[in-house]
């Protein structure tokens, strides 16, 4: 299988890449700069800039873009565009890391996690950006896109337990009341749903056991 990680230097994508790479699958790293992921192969070149000859003949494409200063929020919907029409009616499966603002609090689908009173300020544009990403994605059927929301508390330095729970599209907790999930652990999920590919089309969402 071959695996395509774009954005593979951020935090996130140095995960995901190693995830990959440990498991034995054929990984390439898509950066700007210098490859500082833990995969051999690379292609230098800025996502936007980024053609569908440079995706050809990768199972999988896994954009872990990110974006949090409020003047480049907008580049959410904007790359996941790019990457979409670049991929548009190959066999290329797109996985995207995704925010947890958007999960849905109600059986009916009409809250969100970003609508409560409780959630904090500061990342509502973040959390509304995230979410106009996912619902443009939604209209997208010449792609085999799978969108995967973090829990609420997504650690960057967590550790990495080997255990998560797979739910849909609304906030899970755990046995402990948690919606909780270390970078590494999600590292997990994207790996097992690149090699799975058992939920094209939708969005999932993971949080720690």
């Amino acid at each position: 299988m071959k695996i395509a990680v774009v954005c593979a230097n951020g935090k996130a994508g140095q995960l995901i890449t190693k995830e990959a790479v440990n498991r034995g699958l054929d990984v390439t790293a898509v950066v700007k700069g210098e490859n500082r992921s833990a995969a051999e192969k690379a292609v230098i070149k800025d996502l936007f800039d980024l053609t569908a000859e440079d995706l050809r003949g990768f199972d999988v494409v896994i954009d872990a873009f990110g974006a949090w200063a409020p003047e480049v929020l907008p580049q959410h919907s904007a790359s996941l565009k790019h990457l979409c029409d670049i991929l548009s009616g190959s066999d290329a499966r797109l996985l995207v890391v995704g925010g947890a603002g958007s999960l849905y609090v109600d059986p009916q689908h009409t809250v969100q996690v970003m609508d409560g009173p409780d959630f904090p300020d500061i990342f509502k544009p973040l959390a509304a950006a995230q979410g106009k990403a996912l619902a443009e994605l939604r209209e997208r059927s010449d792609v085999k896109w799978t969108f995967i929301s973090p829990a609420g508390d997504f650690q960057a330095e967590g550790e990495r337990t080997g255990k998560y729970i797979l739910a849909g599209e609304e906030l899970t907790l755990n046995s402990k009341g948690e919606s909780i999930i270390s970078y590494a652990d999600y590292a997990i999920a994207m790996v097992d749903e690149a090699v799975s590919g058992d939920h094209i089309r939708q969005r999932i969402s993971v949080v720690r056991e």
